[in-house]
């Protein structure tokens, strides 16, 4: 089971968790918006 109660360091942890969660969101989607360029670039060469 999920143990979610961080007691005095809450302080910490809870940020901590946010800021992890956000780069994992900025990381994905600069991967998805690099893989969607070059997708687009493999078929603009793949055309010629």
């Amino acid at each position: 089971m999920l143990h979610l109660e961080t007691g005095k360091y809450a302080l910490f942890v809870w940020p901590a968790y946010g800021l992890t969660a956000l780069v994992f969101a900025v990381l994905i989607a600069t991967s998805l918006g690099h893989a969607r360029r070059w997708r687009k670039r493999a078929e603009a060469l793949a055309r010629k």
